[in-house]
């Protein structure tokens, strides 16, 4: 299962939603600061995993005059594939492949100056998406506990990447 599929599924376990629930939800927990799940992709996630026999879905009338929305639930192999690959996120760490790597695999190309501005960049990119993630953390009621450990992972990531991006610019200073 992708991470994205896992990803749509865990909101669906939670409790029955419709595409644009699961999209306000990735929204308010800022999931897109730790998965990759495209507004675009949400509808085809949804077919692939009911494909698979992993979620059910119903048309239910909305109230009003609005058209009825498509609402889906988690099937029982869905919970099974859930708990399955919950199990070994947790407990399997994957590589990552982050392309500030392929920048410092290639610095000898820049001059320090240029490396240091880039590097600048980068650390005020951090600290933009530091100030976004604590921000939409703070402005959520009580969260659940998973809910408050995937912001405080977030969180605690971007912090580390930031005091690492200083040291790199003065090294750069330093030794370059």
């Amino acid at each position: 299962m992708t991470n994205a599929e896992l990803a749509i599924l865990s909101l669906i376990a939670e409790k029955p939603r419709h595409g644009y629930e699961i999209e306000q939800t990735i929204e308010a927990r800022g999931m897109r600061e730790w998965t990759e799940v495209g507004f675009s992709s949400i509808y085809y996630l949804l077919k692939k995993l009911e494909k698979k026999g992993l979620v059910e879905s119903e048309l239910v009338p909305t109230q009003g005059r609005g058209k009825a929305r498509r609402i889906y639930h988690v099937t029982e192999n869905g919970r099974a594939s859930l708990l399955a690959s919950t199990q070994e996120a947790l407990s399997q760490p994957q590589p990552t492949y982050p392309a500030i790597l392929l920048g410092l695999a290639n610095l000898p190309v820049l001059s320090r100056e240029q490396a240091q501005q880039a590097l600048e960049s980068y650390r005020a990119g951090l600290e933009e998406r530091l100030e976004g993630v604590a921000a939409k953390a703070g402005s959520q009621g009580p969260l659940p506990p998973h809910v408050e450990i995937l912001f405080d992972y977030s969180l605690q990531m971007l912090v580390a990447e930031k005091k690492w991006v200083e040291s790199a610019i003065q090294k750069i200073g330093e030794d370059l």
